[in-house]
């Protein structure tokens, strides 16, 4: 299907045109027209997959006619709802490419910078607003924003919303809008407490779910290292000392793990930055400009400061920590082997992460290959002196993953004892040291 059968205007498909596309994703192509028949719809799909045009290409369709007799400065009519500041920021990018020939005014707000710009922009009028909670909750709270307008309400990547703790002013702000509205609803996964939102505010939606959560990229390359925690650095080294890895992803779990990983590689002479949750909007913006320029090699992250980040030709991403919530591994390695080019998955896994790795396998349904270049691999012995240590405490993520999980598993790795294994393509390579009588 091309965008010319969707019943677009003429000018968001010149705009679409000018951006070089000419054919929808799955998800583009299922949300388009129920959007434009101004119905509510349910969307599961991960970032990556087209969904960000997936409802502002109709919501620029449906609002491109000036609201009737309206006096003074224009009411927002749409309002997007995002966690993060660098999606909100992306969202309201793509609003600008694909509404450039209307005549539609957006403003994205988010918290970290100062507010002033902000609501000189709100009293001249916004059509289309994207916003984060916090900053959106804020400006109301002060009189600079009524909602009392909105048209199409657009809740963008709602379980991240729920791990990041914000469902409580999600519905804060659900609760000033008109209740005849339209109702966008995109969640990756649907927890029990986030598909209970969605069934309290979407009426009678249509149900649009691709690319499975458990599902990873038939064209990303996926490699497992076995390492000790303390030898994670090295390896990474070593890894990037292959300079045809012009540009990497890494993701850690912490916001500290993400700024020491940093100063790891600045010391050998690496070139890279860390985003976090910690760090200033102007550095986190930064950062990201300098990766995507490729001034910068090497961006480290944590989960929730890169959901959302969407960088072309990016070429590989490395776990340099394993995530607590298995899901989060699919989102992570996502961010390469887009756009039908190929990608690279680097994992590492200490003797801490070994349940979480099996998680992971469990839900992708495959075994990852142990990488074989790898100078600082996990001996037998070190591995089964670690094997009966207490295990890893799920959901918290160092205070940044958000509240995600919280099972705890009792099975363990099978008994290893002493018989070297011959494993078979892709499946795990323990092996006895010579001459151990263990």
């Amino acid at each position: 299907m091309l965008f010319e059968e969707l019943n677009l205007i003429e000018p968001i498909l010149k705009a679409l045109q000018t951006e070089g596309y000419t054919q929808p994703t799955p998800i583009q192509e299922q949300s388009i027209p129920t959007i434009l028949e101004s119905k509510d719809l349910l969307g599961c799909a991960q970032t990556g997959t087209g969904k960000t045009a997936a409802f502002a290409i109709p919501m620029l369709q449906l609002l491109h006619q000036p609201h009737a007799n309206v006096k003074g400065p224009k009411p927002i009519r749409a309002l997007v709802l995002t966690p993060t500041r660098e999606l909100a920021i992306q969202i309201e990018e793509s609003f600008k490419a694909y509404g450039r020939n209307l005549p539609l005014r957006h403003l994205v707000i988010f918290g970290g910078v100062g507010q002033k710009a902000q609501t000189d922009a709100l009293h001249r009028g916004v059509d289309i607003l994207v916003a984060t909670p916090g900053r959106l909750l804020d400006l109301m709270g002060q009189g600079f924003i009524n909602l009392k307008d909105v048209e199409i309400f657009v809740l963008d990547e709602a379980d991240r919303m729920l791990d990041m703790g914000f469902i409580h002013d999600v519905k804060k702000v659900i609760t000033k809008l008109p209740a005849k509205r339209q109702t966008l609803f995109f969640s990756a996964t649907m927890p029990a407490e986030i598909q209970k939102l969605a069934d309290t505010i979407l009426t009678s939606p249509k149900k649009v779910e691709v690319t499975p959560v458990s599902s990873t990229a038939e064209k990303i390359t996926q490699s497992m290292y076995f390492v000790e925690k303390t030898n994670k650095k090295d390896l990474l080294a070593h890894i990037l000392a292959d300079k045809t890895i012009q540009t990497a992803l890494v993701f850690t779990r912490t916001k500290h793990g993400a700024d020491r990983v940093v100063k790891d590689l600045t010391k050998i002479g690496i070139r890279a930055e860390a985003i976090h949750g910690n760090k200033s909007q102007n550095a986190r913006q930064r950062a990201l400009t300098n990766f995507k320029d490729r001034t910068t090699r090497i961006l480290v992250a944590t989960d929730i400061a890169a959901r959302g980040i969407d960088v072309d030709e990016l070429t590989h991403v490395i776990n340099y920590e394993l995530p607590n919530i298995p899901e989060t591994y699919v989102h992570r390695i996502g961010r390469t082997g887009r756009a039908g080019l190929s990608g690279t998955a680097f994992s590492f896994c200490d003797s801490e992460e070994r349940e979480f790795l099996k998680d992971i396998e469990k839900l992708i349904g495959l075994t990852i290959p142990v990488a074989e270049d790898n100078p600082y691999a996990m001996s037998w012995q070190g591995l089964m002196a670690k094997q009966d240590k207490p295990k890893p405490k799920r959901g918290g993520g160092g205070g940044n993953n958000g509240g995600g999980g919280g099972r705890q598993r009792q099975e363990r790795e099978p008994n290893l004892n002493g018989a070297k294994r011959t494993p078979k393509s892709g499946s795990r390579r323990w092996s006895k040291p010579k001459g151990s009588n263990s």
